[in-house]
């Protein structure tokens, strides 16, 4: 119900710039990369395999929980899961996702992307349970049951504008900016290249940069697609840090998600959905985070209604089901 009531006023809200904002609803049947739910496992055995790397699965196929006072027993299942979608948006509560509605006018600090190669863009955070509405995996311990909802809004966020409120609060920025810290991420980068990001490095966003500072300005950027990928990592770890992502891969995980206060790179994908919808495994239909963008960027951003962007976040799930 809180869906359709958004969606009514997102429809009916006006202002003078709502003509800047563009986009189309995403169609979940052809804009969604299928093949990135592989690989499929039980255990440490895979039943479905796929090109795109993959994390540590458990190595036993039998798995227990404890519910209650009674264990559960079932089989250690691992794939991947389109949970959540976020958007990068020049203009204050543009949602192109959404058919390019605007909420109206706001005093939210406008995106931009100046001569000196430096943005700011605001983003939003959807729930988005694709396998759910779907009726696919239907194990409710494996699958999110939840409904399309809106879960976090930077125009909403303070710290998401200022860099010495977003410092306060995430005062460790101090230790990861220095020559050192900086040149330990092209390592990142190479990883995220042909496998997957490093865990350890957690400051660093592979080839997109740094993960800091945990605000909307990309200080050096290349192309749209590139600073767009960079905010969408910064946001997955500014939620991670403030205990409202959990980890969802490992053994760890097998039974229930768990707090991880230290965002866990390996365990997501993200894929394009506008203003193109890429469909292609290893070509940004199912990316590591920190991956570059360069191979496949070309002619995916144009203006007027190119110029924001939507991505599709695909995490990894190791249950018990």
């Amino acid at each position: 119900m809180r869906i359709f009531v958004l969606l009514l006023v997102l429809f009916w809200a006006t202002n003078s710039f709502a003509s800047l904002c563009r986009g189309r609803f995403v169609n979940p049947v052809t804009d969604i990369c299928w093949s990135c739910l592989f690989p499929l496992t039980i255990g440490g055995a895979s039943l479905a395999k796929s090109k795109v790397p993959d994390t540590k699965n458990p190595s036993a196929p039998i798995c227990t929980c404890q519910t209650g006072n009674v264990p559960r027993v079932g089989l250690a299942v691992g794939f991947w899961e389109p949970a959540r979608l976020v958007e990068v948006v020049r203009e204050p509560y543009c949602f192109p996702t959404l058919g390019g509605i605007s909420l109206g006018s706001s005093p939210a600090r406008q995106g931009s992307v100046s001569t000196a190669q430096r943005s700011f863009y605001h983003v939003h955070y959807f729930i988005y349970p694709v396998l759910y509405w779907f009726n696919l995996l239907t194990d409710g311990v494996c699958v999110e049951q939840a409904d399309l909802d809106i879960a976090y809004l930077s125009e909403l966020d303070p710290s998401w504008n200022d860099p010495t409120l977003a410092f306060i609060l995430n005062a460790e920025a101090v230790l990861f900016n220095n020559p050192a810290a900086i040149a330990a991420c092209s390592a990142d980068c190479m990883s995220a290249q042909t496998k997957l990001p490093q865990d350890k490095l957690f400051w660093c966003a592979g080839c997109q940069g740094s993960m800091f500072p945990l605000t909307g300005h990309v200080q050096h950027q290349s192309s749209g697609i590139q600073g767009s990928l960079l905010l969408t990592e910064r946001l997955l770890y500014k939620l991670h840090r403030q205990g409202l992502l959990w980890q969802s891969a490992g053994v760890d995980a097998l039974c229930y998600k768990k707090p991880q206060l230290i965002m866990q790179k390996s365990q997501y994908r993200t894929q394009m959905l506008y203003p193109v919808a890429l469909t292609a495994t290893l070509s940004g239909g199912c990316d590591p985070l920190g991956r570059s963008s360069v191979l496949w960027e070309a002619n995916k951003q144009f203006p007027i209604k190119g110029e924001d962007y939507a991505y599709l976040i695909w995490r990894k799930r190791n249950c018990c089901a």
